[in-house]
């Protein structure tokens, strides 16, 4: 039953908690925070050089507590972990000093944790987390990503932010609407009252050198620049600002942006993944019959094509993606031919079936 004490101080929250695994199972069995967000909310964002002096001061309370209330000491663990990279190099090294010297002193192996695979691993604290392959939209306060993991330790990034992530932004346009810090509590409790389509506002894209759009990256500085231009000719007109109505058009479009390339990501997937899961094993078509497994067969198709098309539709104003186009047209092409002898040629290919095992021909 592994036992580790994991420290975290890479922006502007210390903390320490202790985890034991056993099996598959991960449990927390202590942990406490210490935040600083009233300091730093007179600043209007995080002063680097405050986070990590605070950091020095709740550390050592922090462990403390961490291992007093899950009834341990320091004997007790297997190894000692520290956030290291990505944050405020200042943060990271008070929590990563820390850790190694904890790590010396009691003689134990010190587990240097990369701040993104850390938030992809919490998944591993649920009652019942997910299987691989899966996606992750990993949106933190300093990063937003789309991730998708094969295994544990193995993964791809298939888009990310090229300016501000989507926390930044919050901050920045809640300071732009002269509200409080953090920017995303402060944006999203106003917002309940205002009208989300009343302002039309951009909806961020990355262009390729060569023409076109990455379809899974994300931009939110044009965003931002379009509340500020609202925000300026408003302030010409009146004196009130419609906050809520503003709050509201912002949190929809930041919403949309992060969806949107995490639902054509994931439509792919199942487009791509549809005809291996129909043809995983000769025992289901000799049970089901030729004739059942061609319309089971169809019917997925056609529930594929719906989810495509009804992406397409959603966003159809937005989206210039071939790559969508050509999942539509792929889709169709596919329900044109969906005869018993292609599916037995699905078969052979993929898994070398005797062509007995799929009945006649037809």
């Amino acid at each position: 039953m592994p036992t580790v004490l994991a420290l975290e101080t890479s922006c502007d929250e210390s903390a320490a908690a202790v985890l034991r695994q056993e099996g598959e199972k991960l449990t927390v069995l202590s942990h406490g925070i210490a935040s600083q967000v009233e300091e730093h909310a007179k600043w209007g964002g995080v002063v680097p050089e405050i986070a990590s002096r605070r950091h020095v001061e709740a550390l050592p309370n922090l462990v403390e507590h961490a291992l007093k209330e899950a009834g341990l000491v320091a004997a007790d663990l297997d190894a000692i972990a520290a956030t290291v990279t990505p944050g405020l190099v200042g943060a990271l090294m008070v929590g990563s000093i820390t850790g190694r010297t904890l790590a010396a002193l009691h003689q134990k192996p010190f587990l240097a944790v990369h701040h993104l695979e850390a938030h992809l691993a919490s998944v591993f604290l649920a009652d019942h987390p997910p299987h691989a392959p899966y996606l992750v939209l990993l949106v933190s306060g300093g990063h937003t990503e789309l991730i998708r993991v094969d295994q544990l330790g193995e993964m791809e990034r298939l888009g990310r932010s090229h300016d501000d992530a989507a926390g930044e932004a919050f901050d920045k346009v809640a300071r732009l609407m002269g509200l409080g810090y953090p920017g995303g509590p402060a944006i999203q409790a106003i917002a309940v009252e205002g009208d989300a389509k009343r302002f039309r506002l951009p909806k961020g894209r990355v262009s390729k050198p060569g023409g076109g759009f990455y379809p899974y990256d994300f931009s939110f500085s044009g965003l931002k620049t379009a509340v500020l231009r609202h925000v300026e000719a408003l302030k010409r007109e009146s004196e009130d600002l419609p906050l809520a109505d503003l709050a509201a058009s912002f949190e929809q479009i930041v919403a949309d942006v992060l969806v949107r390339p995490f639902i054509a990501a994931g439509m792919v997937g199942l487009l791509l993944m549809a005809p291996l899961a129909l043809t995983s094993t000769a025992g289901w078509i000799r049970r089901l019959g030729p004739q059942r497994w061609q319309r089971l067969h169809q019917l997925v198709y056609l529930a594929a094509a719906a989810g495509v098309l009804h992406f397409w539709w959603k966003v159809k104003a937005d989206t210039r993606e071939p790559l969508v186009y050509v999942a539509i047209l792929g889709v169709l092409l596919l329900l044109r031919l969906p005869g018993r002898a292609r599916l037995r040629r699905w078969r052979q290919r993929l898994h070398r079936v005797r062509p007995a095992a799929l009945g006649a021909d037809g």
